[in-house]
């Protein structure tokens, strides 16, 4: 992996997680049911319903939905979008609010599904993580494109937690991890993640953001900031 270019690793990586997930889809959730993370969850929960409250609101990578009830919640209106038929099946069946509406986008190329909607909040969850490295500073640049000016970005995502995340197996040239997950159907897959710190992902935002906040949970972190 080292012997490619960067935008080639970060091609390559992009691409596979997207036919992971897929295939996850079915037992994607499982991870939302383990015991020791039920109060990280309710609290985060509650906490998200109320940031977006009133909010024209652009979710990215939504998935199955898990977040999208809760942070949807009181929202104006809700965009949920991810690449994914397979993740938005299962999005799709369960009881979301009116607010709600699903969409088929690619997390790199908003802009070509979106077309000319624009919005004053964004949300990702557990999104930031998967996205190389080298390409963070314009996945956010053309998220914060399709914003509005006062616009509030909350991005949510896994903390390392010794003992429960799954280990790095190894890192890449430019510093991504990757680690190694099984699935029900016996096959194997190297999946790019990456923990940062509060000052490693806060100097990814770019010049329109303010007020960045940084909310480490035992097993979760957030960061939510507003756009100039």
């Amino acid at each position: 992996m080292s012997a490619e270019a960067p935008a080639d690793r970060g091609e390559a990586a992009v691409t596979a997680m997207a036919g992971y997930y897929a295939r996850r889809a079915a037992e994607y959730e499982r991870v939302y049911h383990r015991p020791h993370r039920q109060a990280d969850l309710r609290a985060i929960e509650a906490w998200l319903g109320e940031a977006f409250a009133g909010r024209r609101v652009l979710e990215v990578a939504c998935g199955t939905g898990w977040w999208t009830p809760h942070a949807a919640a009181r929202a104006a209106s809700w965009t949920a979008t991810d690449l994914s038929p397979e993740t938005l099946a299962i999005a799709r069946a369960k009881p979301l609010p009116a607010c709600v509406q699903l969409q088929v986008a690619d997390a790199y190329d908003l802009a070509e599904s979106l077309g000319s909607q624009r919005f004053d909040a964004a949300f990702a969850g557990c999104w930031w993580s998967h996205v190389p490295l080298a390409r963070l500073g314009g996945w956010l640049a053309q998220l914060h494109a399709l914003l509005e000016p006062g616009a509030r970005v909350i991005m949510l995502d896994n903390r390392y937690v010794d003992g429960d995340s799954t280990p790095i197996a190894h890192h890449d040239a430019d510093g991504n991890g990757y680690q190694w997950r099984a699935l029900d159907d016996g096959s194997r897959h190297l999946v790019l993640k990456n923990f940062p710190t509060a000052d490693e992902a806060i100097a990814q935002l770019g010049e329109r953001a303010r007020d960045a906040r940084w909310t480490a949970h035992r097993h979760y972190w957030l960061l939510s900031y507003t756009l100039a």
